[in-house]
Parts: structure tokens; C-alpha cells; sequence
């Protein structure tokens, strides 16, 4: 019995208007949380536009329309929206996550064979580690400790991505301070680009609090002086990123500078730590919550992996696992709004947009439309796994699924964070079954990540 045919557990999700709410509520909304604004006809609905001042918002959910966006007239939708370009400028300078244009497509070029898919077996052992030390961690705790599993998963994420950018030693000695830097900077950094939406230029000063600009500077501080040391103290054999981003040449030959070198390390440290962070907390919550899921995850665990340590040879022999880590991702995508500004008229569906149009692939309504996804709200691991073989991976619609965005500008970290997700699950419920505090009430709240709320709090069970 695997639990296939019963009603799947349906994981928390904010209320939904009957009735949708005006433009001018929405926005509203949108400024404590881009999850609040929506109502059950956007969720099956495939286009929709308003008119949010002096711009156009295209609302695109269904497959082939976001294929036209993101892949069919990428030139032209290439460009992150002024609100995500200007909330992470003081942050990434024009790092490959908020670039466009010449600048991404010579800085692509160089970045991404850096931290390229066939890299990860390179950085598994220093994931392993880092998991292990984890798991350590949480057995001297003992038999129920509590535990905030969104710290835990932060403090995980983090140290994996500062061994593997930085070195081993560099990372355990500053990881802490990148991590509350980035925390500080999200929770005071505006939702909403209303310059934009007002159609003030691009030069037009944004007004930032006092505190946004010093958890600016606290994070490029400590990168510069990670960056002053590695330099000291680097071996001919180094094989971490930041020492691939100082070899790197352009296509001139020239080096990069140090300011492209900070960016484009905050770039992956950002992309590398929080969302893979997020994405351990809501799979380590529904585990918790669903036990049908959880048993077969662990009886996969079991039959593969046993007691011996896992390796990342273990990755592809654990289609469950991943097929946990796939659905989590579903429900509860770390970038929950991907949003494009057009920068030259451009046709989607059956409209003309004018150049400045804002287009909004929203994976959390497209992942969770009902007409595309059966019990869109409910946590079905199975829908990843070949139905004839549960052995194989059954892989989505790629412009109906799209945590890591898709089409040229697809998260170039993709594999690295999927296959860190997979083997912490792995090391981490070989020894431990979660539980979640009781009494702990869980409510999704998404300001630039989807996040289950300020702190997670579980209980250490060992199995």
C-alpha cells in the first residue's frame, strides 16, 4: 500500500479570494506578501493584464505562453523586472542574476561552465561534510531537542556554498556573517518598485532605508575580505569557485575585476544558500506531517543506502527522494514570482504588449493550477515517478514546471541545489524522523523568497 490512492496531504497554503480584489488591493498586499494577493480563478486562468499605473502587468499562466516568454522571444524579455533589478542592486551590482543583455551574455559565458551541473560531483564531497556535521550536531542534541529547522537548514546551505566558493576554512570562519547579513537585507528591503510603476526613469534615485544599506555593506565587507585572503593564502590546486572567477578571462583575455568577482560570488551565494534552504525546511515540515510520503522515503533510504554512508553515487539510485525534493519544489517554488520587463513591443497570446510591459510567470499559481496538475494542492511525490516503472524519474512539462525559471536565463546552480536537497534528506532521515513542534502553526510568507515563516520549529526523534 503506498498511499497512492488515498487523498493526498494538502500542505498550508494562504486563503484565496472568491471574488479577485481590485488592482489597488492587490498591491497592497503585495508589499507584506506576493502570496496574499490571489484568488481561486487566477489559479486556472491563462493570461490576465491590468493597468498598474503607467505600466502594463501580464499575468502568464499556462505552458506554451511561457514558453513565449521565456524562451520563444527571450531577446526581447530577457530583462528582470525594476523591482528585482533595483531591491538586490546595492547587493549584486550587475551580477548575472539582474544583468540583461551584453553584460549577461559575456558574464554567462564565464560563470556558468564555473558552476555547470557536470561540476557537482567535484563540490558532493564537501556537501556530504558539511550535511554529516549536521547530523552530528543534532545527535549530541539528543532524543527530543528542539530544534529551528529553518536555522539548521540556513546554517547547512550556507556552509556548503562558502566551503565550495571559498574554501573550506574560509567558509566556516564567515559563513555566519553572510547568512545574517542576508536575512537582515530581505526583511527590510521594499516589495514594490513604485518608481517604476509610476514610469520615473531608471536613474531616478530609490529611496533605502539606513538598514538596507548597512546589510549591504555588512555582505560586501566580508566578501571583500574573503576575497583579500583567499588571495594570500590560495594553492596552485585550488579548485573553488572564487579561484575560478580570479583565473576567469574574458573574451579580451582580461581578468575580471574585483567588483565583478564580489558580484558575481553574492550572486551564488545568494542563489546557493536561501532557496536550497527553504526548499529542506518545507520537505523536512510535509515529512513530518505526511506519513505515507515519509515511510517510503525511508523504506527507499533503507533498501539503498542502508547504514553505511551515503555518496553521491546514491543520488541517482533514489527516485523518491528526488521525486520529494520535485514536488516540494512544486508546491512551494523558492522564487515564487519570475518576472520579466519588455524591452521592445512584444506579442504573448493574443496581445500586443508596448516596450515597458511587465510579464509575471508566477509559478505559485502555475504550479498549483488545477488543469494542469491533478489535486494541484495536495503533496504527491509520485506524479514525478514513471507510473509503469516508480524506479524512473517522469520528467514535467519544463514550461509547466519552473522552480529554477527555464529557457536561456534557467538557474545556472540548478543541479548543484537538487542534488544537495537530495543527499540531505538522505544523510538526515537515515538518522532522524521529524516532528514538528506541537502547537506550531506553519503559513507560507514570500517577500523575495518563499519562506515558512520567521522560524520552524521541530523535534529531534531518531529513528
Amino acid at each position: 500500500m503506498d498511499g497512492t490512492d488515498s487523498p493526498p496531504y494538502v500542505p498550508p497554503y494562504p486563503d484565496r479570494f472568491e471574488t479577485p480584489p481590485s488592482t489597488l488591493k492587490r498591491v497592497a498586499l503585495a508589499r507584506r506578501s506576493f502570496l496574499d494577493i490571489w484568488s481561486t480563478a487566477d489559479f486556472s486562468q491563462r493570461i490576465a493584464w491590468v493597468k498598474v499605473l503607467t505600466r502594463d502587468v501580464a499575468f502568464v499562466n499556462a505552458p506554451d505562453l511561457v514558453k513565449q516568454v521565456f524562451q520563444d522571444n527571450h531577446p526581447l524579455l530577457q530583462r528582470k523586472s525594476p523591482q528585482m533589478r533595483h531591491a538586490l542592486e546595492l547587493l549584486l551590482g550587475d551580477g548575472l542574476f539582474v544583468s540583461d543583455s551584453e553584460v549577461w551574455a559575456a558574464r554567462r559565458k564565464i560563470v556558468a561552465p564555473i558552476i555547470h551541473g557536470s561540476r557537482v560531483p567535484d563540490f558532493a564531497p564537501v556537501m556530504i561534510q558539511v550535511i554529516e556535521e549536521c547530523r552530528d550536531r543534532w545527535e549530541a542534541m539528543g532524543e527530543g531537542a528542539e530544534i529551528d529547522a529553518s536555522a539548521e537548514f540556513a546554517w547547512l546551505t550556507s556552509e556548503v556554498i562558502c566551503r565550495a566558493i571559498f574554501g573550506q576554512t574560509l567558509g566556516e570562519a564567515y559563513a555566519g556573517e553572510i547568512v545574517l547579513g542576508f536575512a537582515e537585507y530581505q526583511r527590510r528591503i521594499d516589495q514594490l518598485d513604485l518608481a517604476s510603476l509610476m514610469g520615473l526613469p531608471e536613474w531616478f534615485p530609490r529611496f533605502r532605508g539606513f538598514g538596507v544599506h548597512k546589510s549591504a555593506r555588512r555582505i560586501r565587507t566580508v566578501l571583500d575580505r574573503i576575497i583579500d585572503r583567499f588571495e594570500a593564502e590560495r594553492t596552485p590546486d585550488d579548485t573553488t569557485v572564487i579561484a575560478a572567477l580570479l583565473d576567469a578571462r574574458d573574451e579580451a583575455g582580461a581578468p575580471l575585476s574585483r567588483e565583478v568577482i564580489r558580484n558575481e560570488a553574492a550572486v551564488i551565494f545568494m542563489a546557493g544558500y536561501e532557496t536550497t534552504a527553504n526548499l529542506l525546511s518545507w520537505a523536512w515540515f510535509i515529512l513530518s506531517q505526511d506519513p505515507v510520503s515519509r515511510r517510503r522515503l525511508e523504506d527507499e533510504l533503507d533498501r539503498v543506502v542502508g547504514d553505511r554512508a551515503t555518496t553521491y553515487d546514491d543520488v541517482a539510485n533514489l527516485p523518491y527522494t528526488r521525486a520529494v525534493v520535485s514536488e516540494t519544489l512544486r508546491l512551494y517554488p523558492p522564487v515564487p514570482i519570475l518576472a520579466r520587463e519588455a524591452i521592445g513591443e512584444v506579442k504573448i497570446g493574443p496581445r500586443v504588449f508596448p516596450k515597458g510591459s511587465l510579464f509575471m510567470v508566477v509559478a505559485w499559481l502555475l504550479h498549483r493550477n488545477p488543469t494542469l496538475w491533478p489535486d494541484a494542492d495536495g503533496f504527491r511525490p509520485e506524479r514525478f515517478l514513471e507510473p509503469d516503472d516508480r524506479s524512473r524519474i517522469k520528467k514535467p512539462n519544463k514550461y509547466a514546471y519552473v522552480p529554477f525559471a527555464t529557457g536561456p536565463r534557467i538557474c545556472a546552480g540548478m543541479v548543484f541545489g537538487e542534488a544537495e536537497a537530495i543527499l540531505a534528506l538522505a544523510v538526515l532521515a537515515q538518522r532522524f524522523r521529524p516532528e514538528l513542534k506541537p502547537g506550531t502553526q506553519v503559513k507560507p510568507h514570500c517577500r523575495l523568497t518563499l519562506r515558512p515563516g520567521d522560524s520552524l520549529p521541530m523535534i529531534l526523534r531518531k529513528r
